[in-house]
């Protein structure tokens, strides 16, 4: 009979722990049950799916660029070459090419690139990375100069990477070529460049500070200092060239304002225009292709370039424009006018 009693205090025992709620000693386990923590969105695709996108893609690739023959060796260049295993140096000029990368938007691609191109002897002239439209899909703009062979084969060791979708190469294709440039010239002249380095974030000219002599000495030492400076600077004049007086506020505002007139002049030549203007300098920003930016950035150097910044080099393809046939047929067979053809 106690055994019997014991058993069904144990079974009530059992269904009351099942149906009671454990209780914790730590507030903050029950704070992480009640509330719902906020998480960062799941990413749309991931590393894998370039991987994926590739694999169903997958065709032979074409033929690299044939390489130009080089010239015949003699007989000592020949046993030369077999002895130590160096082929002969491609004789292919080195030209610019674009190459245009779509990329997981993830941490360590842009390394990874970089890397593969460093190890492959390649110098970057520019690089140009953001995000696109779709969040996980980075555009990266690469400028390189190399011959056509190394470079395909550069481009296909890029691909292979598992973060990269796809690189184009839009060397011989119709783009639209964009470099922004950012430029802080001064408005007082070349004359005062290496004077406005000197003034700081404001480029305030400063002239370099002649040695003083101790407080509280002698005027007739003073006097003799002056002589012996001017005598100095009269046996070597290079040295001893004249310093201009300081010019007055009303040529100084003159000078600043015929500067900052030629160089909006200037800017809107070029489809530039004056985005800062400040007491000693202005900083001009100009959009166009590299040739037009490098030829803009020398013609500002007379006035006094205090610094420049560059974006790099962004292209995108033209769209083709189709013709349409029916069009070209309707114009061939159209009646013309007779009064319209020449005598005879």
């Amino acid at each position: 009979m106690s055994n019997v009693v014991a058993s069904a205090g144990r079974a009530r025992f059992a269904t009351a722990a099942r149906t009671l709620k454990p209780r914790y000693f730590s507030s903050s386990i029950r704070r992480q049950e009640g509330e719902n923590a906020p998480k960062p969105p799941k990413p749309i695709d991931d590393s894998t799916s370039a991987l994926d996108y590739k694999r169903t893609l997958r065709h032979r690739p074409p033929p690299l660029p044939s390489m130009d023959l080089p010239r015949s060796r003699s007989a000592e260049e020949a046993v030369t070459n077999i002895l130590y295993n160096t082929p002969p140096p491609s004789l292919q000029p080195f030209k610019k090419h674009v190459l245009n990368c779509l990329v997981q938007n993830e941490p360590g691609v842009l390394s990874r690139v970089s890397g593969i191109l460093a190890g492959r002897g390649f110098n970057i002239d520019s690089l140009v990375v953001c995000r696109t439209e779709i969040r996980d899909l980075s555009r990266m703009c690469i400028v390189l100069r190399g011959q056509d062979g190394v470079v395909e084969q550069a481009r296909r060791q890029l691909e292979d990477l598992v973060p990269v979708w796809a690189v184009l190469d839009y060397t011989d294709t119709h783009c639209i070529e964009r470099e922004l440039l950012l430029a802080k010239v001064s408005i007082l002249g070349p004359e005062y460049v290496e004077e406005q380095l000197l003034g700081g974030p404001t480029h305030e000219p400063r002239r370099h500070p002649a040695p003083a002599l101790p407080t509280g000495a002698n005027p007739k030492l003073e006097r003799e200092a002056a002589l012996a400076l001017h005598f100095e600077h009269s046996a070597d004049p290079e040295s001893g060239a004249h310093v201009p007086p300081p010019l007055t506020p009303s040529q100084t505002l003159r000078l600043k304002s015929d500067n900052l007139q030629a160089i909006q002049v200037l800017s809107a030549q070029f489809g530039g225009r004056i985005v800062d203007v400040s007491e000693h300098s202005v900083i001009v920003e100009m959009c166009g292709k590299t040739k037009r930016v490098e030829a803009f950035l020398a013609l500002l150097k007379p006035f006094g370039l205090l610094e420049s910044a560059r974006t790099g080099l962004m292209v995108m393809p033209r769209t083709p424009i189709k013709h349409s046939e029916e069009t070209d047929d309707s114009e061939e067979g159209a009646a013309v006018d007779a009064s319209l053809l020449p005598p005879g």
